[in-house]
């Protein structure tokens, strides 16, 4: 088909990320894309035919990308649509899952694996197998809360159980799911350990990227929840290997991806296949309860292909506000006060850079640093010891969640941002 300069996308990938989904378009080098997304995790997670924690968007192939180039993807605009959501930390219940309860859910009474399901009611026990009627949650809820959104406002409120318990009984209304979401709402749980706690909001997606080169569930399309796979009892399992080759670390929940924000993502598959979804009205850096505030909402993009720059996981071109403040670019008076240092003691050249972030991932937080200042290391050609002092002097190491996924932010010289093919996108996302 030819290329779109628009795609809209509001079809659903059912849980899963990888070759075996279709994907719309092509759409255009250079084109929009435009997607309405349902919420990730919570509501997935109590659906037990869905074999990820998320709902994601389907696929786009974008024109020209092949294997072995990036694409990246200009976030223009994303807002929230819902008006309510829950979230909380999480518990299992043993007997209701194989291996992993996000993947292989399983009816405790007839067996059925993945079996559909449907809402009976209000609370933790409101979920119900289709096949024989019992209640099937595998997930219970430890301290939650029940949240209210104002979006034109930037702020939200955790409310009373009284008030959780109305917005249940209209869960569909006030989380906005989208008509082809396939989820049950997270509001059914109607949890109230918090009430009347004011928050900031500030939406980001937390799954964004392009399609890893193997079937994955969509919740573990990176290093840290991806370890669960390995050598897994059901059937997307995987090895180490398997999986560091297959992954594009699309599940980062990285607070920065949002609106002005700029993500530079690996093809692994001809045509990239950029999918988007769980959305979060606001999260702090490490998602330590394990789950945010997530939302449907409508987010807007700009794809622009980059040929031959092989990467293994995402750069981030963060907006300037989100950056640490010791990667911010100078201001004018900045610069030369270090040119006028220079002279002082006969170092007449300074060298031009600009920011830059490599995600990292892997099974901790630890081991996740190093996979990105590996990655830095082995696309900017800089020696990894170079790397450690630039993150250390002009950058920072920052959790975007636990249990392994980090930032590492450096300032990195022109010329590799030149060689890369991306050093126009950061002299205009930074005004350098």
């Amino acid at each position: 088909m030819p290329a779109s300069p628009v795609i809209d996308v509001f079809s659903y990938s059912g849980g899963i990320v990888g070759p075996s989904v279709p994907m719309l378009g092509p759409v255009a080098d250079g084109g929009t894309i435009r997607t309405g997304t349902p919420p990730g995790c919570w509501g997935p997670m109590i659906t037990p035919k869905f074999q990820g924690g998320h709902e994601v968007t389907q696929p786009v192939a974008v024109e020209g990308a092949e294997v072995g180039d990036a694409v990246a993807i200009k976030i223009r605009k994303m807002q929230v649509t819902s008006l309510a959501t829950a979230s909380g930390v999480m518990a299992f219940v043993e007997g209701r899952y194989r291996g992993d309860p996000f993947v292989a859910k399983l009816c405790p009474v007839c067996g059925t694996m993945s079996p559909p399901s449907h809402v009976e009611g209000i609370g933790d026990e409101a979920i119900h197998c289709d096949v024989c009627g019992s209640e099937v949650n595998a997930f219970r809820v430890s301290n939650g809360y029940v949240i209210v959104l104002d979006r034109e406002a930037g702020v939200s409120l955790t409310v009373s159980k009284a008030v959780a318990e109305t917005l249940a009984g209209e869960a569909s209304t006030f989380s906005a799911l989208p008509e082809l979401a396939q989820q049950h709402s997270v509001l059914t749980l109607a949890h109230a350990d918090i009430a009347g706690l004011a928050a900031h909001m500030q939406p980001f997606l937390g799954n964004i990227g392009t399609t890893p080169s193997a079937d994955l569930p969509d919740s573990h399309n990176a290093g840290d929840f991806g370890s669960f796979l390995i050598d897994a009892p059901h059937t997307y399992a995987l090895t180490a290997e398997a999986l560091a080759a297959a992954k594009t670390d699309g599940h980062m929940d990285t607070n920065s991806v949002r609106e002005g924000a700029i993500l530079i993502c690996p093809v692994k598959v001809k045509g990239a296949g950029i999918y988007m979804g769980d959305m979060h009205a606001q999260q702090g850096n490490g998602e330590i309860a394990g789950h945010a505030t997530d939302v449907s909402g409508e987010t807007e993009v700009e794809v622009e292909v980059i040929k031959g720059l092989g990467i293994d996981g995402p750069i981030l071109l963060q907006r300037p506000d989100d950056l640490p403040p010791m990667a911010r670019p100078m201001t004018g008076a900045q610069k030369a006060a270090v040119k006028a240092l220079g002279a002082r003691y006969g170092q007449m050249e300074v060298e031009e850079n600009g920011p830059i972030t490599f995600i990292g991932s892997a099974a901790n937080l630890n081991d996740a640093t190093r996979n990105g200042l590996e990655r830095a290391a082995a696309i900017t050609g800089l020696p990894y010891d170079e790397i450690l002092n630039r993150a250390t002097i002009t950058g920072s190491i920052e959790i975007s969640r636990l249990p392994g996924v980090v930032r590492v932010t450096f300032l990195c010289p022109m010329p590799i941002l030149e060689r890369l093919g991306i050093a126009h996108l950061v002299r205009a996302q930074y005004g350098l």
